[in-house]
């Protein structure tokens, strides 16, 4: 049989397979998929029933409840559960564990990343959670809580789409919406075959969830009509595939924006990470009022190839968070000490102006889809920037052929399983999800993981590989090598390479 990791970590990865080089059938058994794991008592084992619970809060409420860590106990623990509050009046109770946060898979996930992910969810919030005592006894039993979660929701049940549409001057949106027929409040997607709606990540039959912030089930087909009509060159859609919203209504799950994969949007905010030069990192903070009316942080004249240009740095973004926590309700002074404390590195986030403007007109957080600054540039460095260069890469021989892929963390964690031989160090990759971060980025089946966030991994042992893999966090840089270009590379004793090479006018400015 094979030989199974039960490791559970901030990967997203479902599951870490070792196969071993030669697998016999036995017909008394009556098992021939190497990478089943059978346990004799599994059947006489009640299984654990997760509990889905929707929290809906009105502006100003809280959801009623507190998400603890706690020493000597695992999990992500729901703690303090007001009696009559939005949490209690869900179903949540005092002791149970967090499995999900909006389709999100957290129980492998860092807590502070957790609590994030409520803080954005806005006024719904979806959560799945299991009993304390279920969890802790699952958890003994070394049963894969992951299994459980997909047991509960089934195959059918994919991520939603936030799709953009960019009117064309010929084809228009390239898109109308028809009612389901007998079922009030749904409406099904048409499409114009190649036009903007279906370069925009919209597919032929996708059910229509929310429309430029507006939930559809609370509208007729006529007012629908009309939004469509007002909604000038851009437009802005929820949608999901008709076999996964049947499965969500079975589970009478909502469909949230906060669960979808972005498609085509025109902002998202970006991590910046500035390590700090002679000078500071370069750049003035002040504090300004924005076109719409706001008072926010704005970032300025960043130094010629100072720290804050090399790392990505806009003028007139708006600072959004420092080290992963919010700015909203920060002064100008608090922020600045925050920074300088930072004395060799910082990580901000930050978004422009306009691309604030349109997740407020949408009801969104701007937080929700983040984009990492450093792993944009590894990309674009790690592709040939001329068919000169593409000539030099078919020269270079077998060693060369690495491929940089870099993937953030998403709806499917990042997408890919990891698979070694037992007891011999290297990894390769074992499987791929359709439609997550590894596909995106150009993993394939059988590759052969040669560096992680830099560091080579080839003389290294599954385990020690995971533990890179966490300590990456959301973003992960991979250095994968095709099998048979792998294979003629040892043959030849080639070495691999290292692919990783003051106040004014009532506005306040500091200088970082």
């Amino acid at each position: 049989m094979g030989k199974r990791h039960n490791m559970r970590s901030s990967t997203g990865l479902v599951e870490i397979i070792g196969l071993t080089e030669k697998f016999t059938f036995n017909p008394k058994e009556g098992i021939d998929n190497p990478v089943m794991v059978i346990t004799d008592d599994a059947d006489s084992m009640p299984t654990p029933s997760p509990r889905l619970c929707v929290l809906k809060r009105e502006e100003g409420e809280s959801y009623g409840f507190h998400l603890r860590v706690e020493r000597g106990r695992q999990g992500h623990i729901i703690r303090k559960v007001v009696s009559g509050g939005v949490a209690g009046c869900s179903g949540l109770q005092d002791g149970d564990r967090l499995l999900e946060v909006n389709n999100c898979y957290v129980d492998d996930v860092p807590h502070p990343e957790v609590a994030r992910k409520i803080k954005l969810s806005g006024h719904q919030l979806y959560l799945l959670v299991l009993d304390g005592e279920e969890y802790e006894q699952a958890v003994l039993r070394g049963q894969e809580l992951q299994d459980l979660v997909r047991a509960h929701k089934g195959e059918d049940c994919k991520p939603p789409r936030l799709c953009h549409i960019t009117r064309d001057p010929v084809s228009g949106l390239g898109i109308n919406f028809s009612p389901v027929e007998g079922e009030k409040g749904r409406f099904s997607v048409n499409l114009v075959t190649g036009g903007a709606a279906e370069k925009a990540g919209v597919c032929k039959g996708d059910r229509l969830v929310w429309i430029n912030g507006a939930t559809v089930s609370d509208l007729t087909h006529s007012a629908l009509s009309r939004m469509m009509k007002k909604c000038g060159n851009h437009i802005t859609i929820l949608v999901i595939d008709s076999e996964s919203e049947k499965n969500y209504m079975r589970q009478r799950m909502p469909i949230l924006p906060t669960m979808a994969v972005p498609h085509n949007l025109p902002h998202r905010a970006r991590k910046l990470h500035l390590v700090s030069g002679p000078e500071g990192y370069g750049f003035f903070l002040r504090l300004e009022k924005t076109p719409a009316g706001r008072t926010s942080h704005v970032l300025r004249e960043m130094d010629r190839d100072g720290p804050a240009e090399r790392a990505g740095m806009q003028d007139g973004e708006l600072l959004l968070e420092i080290n992963g926590e919010s700015v909203e309700t920060v002064t100008h002074e608090e922020i600045v000490d925050r920074v300088r404390q930072n004395k060799q590195q910082v990580t901000f986030t930050t978004i422009t102006s306009q691309g604030l403007e349109f997740y407020t007109q949408l009801g969104l957080s701007p937080l929700l889809f983040c984009e990492d600054a450093a792993a944009e540039k590894e990309e674009e460095s790690s592709a040939p920037a001329s068919e000169a260069e593409k000539s030099v890469q078919k020269e270079m021989d077998g060693s060369c052929k690495s491929r940089l892929c870099s993937l953030r963390k998403g709806p499917l964690g990042f997408g890919f399983n990891l698979g070694c031989v037992p007891e011999n160090p290297g990894t390769f990759i074992s499987q791929v999800a359709f439609g997550g971060s590894g596909q995106s980025a150009g993993l394939l089946v059988g590759d052969v993981v040669m560096e992680v966030n830099g560091e080579n991994v080839e003389d290294k042992y599954l385990e020690d590989v995971i533990m890179l893999v966490k300590e990456g966090g959301s973003f992960l840089s991979l250095s994968v090598m095709d099998k048979t270009s792998y294979n003629k590379m040892k043959q030849t004793d080639t070495p691999t390479r290292n692919v990783t090479e003051q106040k004014e006018d009532n506005n306040e400015i500091s200088w970082l």
